[in-house]
């Protein structure tokens, strides 16, 4: 039963919508990128407490009224705003999975617990794309023949040099491979 209702609020929450509005406010407050370390997804942790700080940002991002809590208006309201459709019972439920002292509303508390979650989910997916380019299996590396391999048999065939080219700009320790952090700030 935990399963079920962690697999209908995911629905919404895992939403691309979501994930784009928040790369999308992460990358209003940071007006250069003078770095591939200066990249970040929005799951890709902080330490401590910017981490909290940023979240608050979005959480109050929801939370409209400011009183500490997402009401099922509210998530309905942030959903519109990013062109995505919720019934009033699809965001009652959602909140209902997802919160813990049962008062029909998101607290903050509720609120982290779905960002590790998700965090959590989009890491895993990470490391399984990783692997698919990985030329040698559990090597921990992307080579440049790796990269055409797999951009081939996903339909995009590019030349050997293209491959070398594409590593080279997240190639952040220039050993002309990519590990899986540099893979992490590419993906971001």
């Amino acid at each position: 039963m935990a399963t079920d209702r962690v697999s209908k609020s995911s629905k919404w929450f895992s939403n691309k919508g979501l994930r784009l509005s928040l790369h999308r406010r992460r990358s209003k407050s940071s007006s250069t990128l003078s770095s591939p370390n200066s990249l970040m997804s929005p799951y890709t942790p902080k330490k401590g407490r910017a981490r909290e700080d940023e979240l608050k940002e979005v959480f109050r991002h929801f939370d409209s009224d400011g009183d500490g809590r997402i009401s099922a208006l509210e998530l309905r309201a942030y959903f519109r705003s990013i062109g995505e459709y919720m019934s009033h019972e699809e965001a009652q439920s959602a909140i209902n999975d997802l919160d813990a002292d049962q008062d029909n509303m998101l607290d903050f508390q509720d609120f982290l617990r779905l960002m590790k979650r998700e965090a959590n989910d989009y890491d895993d997916d990470l490391k399984m794309a990783f692997e698919m380019f990985e030329m040698e299996k559990g090597s921990g590396y992307i080579t440049p023949k790796g990269l055409q391999r797999m951009l081939h048999r996903l339909g995009d065939a590019k030349s050997y040099d293209d491959c070398v080219a594409m590593i080279h700009v997240f190639d952040i320790d220039g050993n002309g491979v990519l590990d899986f952090h540099e893979f992490n700030q590419m993906m971001a």
